[in-house]
């Protein structure tokens, strides 16, 4: 447990920081480092406006990290992304140009504007944690993490992401409207002058830097995983692959990211084991982008969400 205390401190200090920007949406902000500490990337679906590019920046600073930004358009290049050789006349060589790729934090918006060529260059680079130029390879090191962003309304001129790239994806986070209340705090915040699209100029705290993110995350790995919790795991996931109204299931990597996740999540309560509850917490975002439901099931309204809620439901809980 001495291991554990530092970790969930660490973790509620990082939120704590994060909260004086972004007002409300209490529930991404965990996901979201639930993912950065479990080293994996995540879909952010929601409305222009709520702060997605903010929360990214802000993040970066408090983790003492780079931040950069790729609007995604039709147009846009495979090498607008991972970079190129340019040819350098005064020493006569060809030089490498790194592409806004080659940073900790990246924020790909609205990444289905793209077509599919331009995102699997982004999605590869996610997976394997580096990029090829001209042959040559180039690591991203560990502490590199890919927010991208679908706007749910506007789907005219969009290429939507094939489902097994989708996949790659550690988390899906639906992000709504704050509440009432949290709107209100938010123009209180300009209102006094506290610009809140501006976290630079707030004096945001660095929390950690790369060296306190691997020691963390070798914390995070010695989280206990009883064999109950493994099946537990196990029979959500294959549940989804033989289950009425759902053509495609789960895939292991989706078990995978459900243990890994789950093993931050107990962390973050400042346990060294994971119990079912931290299971059923994060099967919705880790699981339901993995999910493709059978057309007639779409057609009746219902949502990956809707079969996940019977599923664990329909599960036993291991005691």
């Amino acid at each position: 447990m001495s291991d554990i205390n530092p970790v969930q401190e660490t973790f509620l200090a990082v939120k704590e920081e994060l909260m004086k920007v972004i007002k409300g949406q209490a529930e991404v902000i965990d996901l979201v480092l639930i993912a950065f500490f479990a080293g994996g990337h995540v879909l952010i679906e929601g409305l222009p406006g709520l702060g997605k590019t903010l929360l990214v920046n802000a993040l970066s600073k408090i983790v003492g990290g780079t931040f950069k930004r790729i609007q995604f358009t039709p147009d846009l290049m495979p090498s607008d992304i991972i970079g190129t050789t340019v040819y350098n006349m005064e020493s006569n060589t060809f030089q490498v140009k790194r592409g806004p790729v080659f940073t900790n934090l990246l924020l790909a918006d609205e990444v289905n504007r793209s077509p599919a060529r331009t995102q699997s260059a982004l999605l590869q680079a996610m997976q394997e944690k580096e990029v090829t130029i001209d042959g040559n390879n180039f690591s991203l090191g560990d502490f590199f993490m890919c927010l991208a962003t679908q706007n749910p309304i506007e789907l005219e001129g969009t290429f939507p992401l094939p489902e097994a790239q989708v996949d790659r994806f550690l988390m899906k986070i639906n992000m709504s409207y704050p509440s009432r209340e949290e709107e209100n705090a938010i123009l209180k915040s300009y209102r006094e002058g506290v610009l809140l699209d501006k976290p630079g100029e707030m004096q945001l705290r660095q929390i950690i830097d790369e060296k306190r993110f691997l020691e963390i995350k070798a914390a995070i790995a010695k989280i206990y995983v009883d064999d109950k919790i493994i099946d537990y795991i196990t029979e959500i996931t294959y549940a989804t692959r033989d289950y009425p109204g759902i053509e495609v299931g789960a895939s292991p990597r989706g078990s995978v990211a459900l243990l890994q996740t789950s093993r931050v999540k107990a962390v973050t309560e400042g346990r060294d084991y994971i119990i079912p509850d931290d299971i059923k917490y994060l099967a919705f975002p880790v699981l339901r982008h993995r999910l493709i439901l059978e057309p007639e099931t779409e057609i009746e309204g219902f949502t990956p969400d809707d079969y996940l809620k019977k599923i664990i439901e329909s599960v036993k809980v291991p005691r």
